[in-house]
């Protein structure tokens, strides 16, 4: 992982392009945008480079310009649970900020990413004069808290297919033609969903002989959305 390093002026207008794509800052003046770029310090990672470590002292915020980073933590037996794989445009360990216990989980980049840090200390002190931004990061803070309800209802009430049918349901909306890039190996989405790569192989083949996915080594292709939501509420025991 390479030290985080000012931007140069000339790259400010690309940076500033990356925060008005991130929900936190979308709606900030252009003005703004640019005094954040200041003093935000671009991360690269190359794939399984740690970002940070659980209990390490906060340094800032982070959000992905390009890549995905697997924020995770892992148990008392070494077992890795996935939070959440964020991508380009996407904010995280906000909540880190105001932690006297320092970042709550481990990140770890799972394809080449750049992340930009914003820092500690300018970002205080920008809430302090700007508080409808606390207000956004309240915001973005809350959206990742549901996810993390989400997750634990997918972990305690559904088994693997259900759980691999819903994740397949929920990015297939928005995958365009139904095809849906991996959030890295097959492994790492086995762990997002809670459960071994040898599950979620047989799982998947098993969808894949009935005709509703096809497979790839980089993504998942939803051949009938209709029937696989068909199939994911009889399930949970809507339909």
């Amino acid at each position: 992982m390479s030290a985080p390093s000012r931007l140069p002026d000339h790259k400010l207008t690309g940076l500033t392009g990356t925060l008005r794509c991130c929900q936190i800052f979308s709606s900030l003046s252009g003005e703004d945008l640019q005094l954040i770029a200041s003093f935000a310090s671009p991360i690269t990672l190359a794939k399984g480079d740690y970002l940070f470590h659980e209990g390490e002292p906060s340094r800032g915020f982070y959000v992905v310009q390009s890549g995905a980073v697997n924020v995770h933590r892992v148990s008392a037996v070494g077992k890795e649970q996935v939070i959440h794989v964020f991508r380009t445009g996407e904010s995280f360990a906000e909540g880190a900020l105001a932690s006297p216990t320092g970042y709550p989980a481990d990140a770890r980049a799972v394809e080449p990413s750049t992340v930009l840090l914003l820092p500690k200390g300018p970002v205080l002190d920008l809430i302090g004069r700007r508080p409808d931004l606390a207000l956004r990061m309240l915001a973005s803070m809350s959206a990742h808290l549901r996810v993390l309800v989400g997750m634990l209802d997918d972990l305690t009430l559904k088994d693997v297919e259900t759980r691999l049918l819903n994740w397949l349901v929920k990015h297939g909306r928005a995958a365009p033609g139904g095809v849906i890039k991996l959030p890295g190996t097959k492994r790492v989405l086995a762990a997002e969903l809670g459960t071994s790569s040898e599950t979620l192989s047989r799982t998947l083949a098993r969808l894949r002989n009935e005709q509703l996915i096809l497979v790839a080594s980089k993504a998942v292709t939803v051949r009938n959305p209709g029937v696989l939501a068909a199939r994911l509420r009889r399930n949970l025991g809507e339909a």
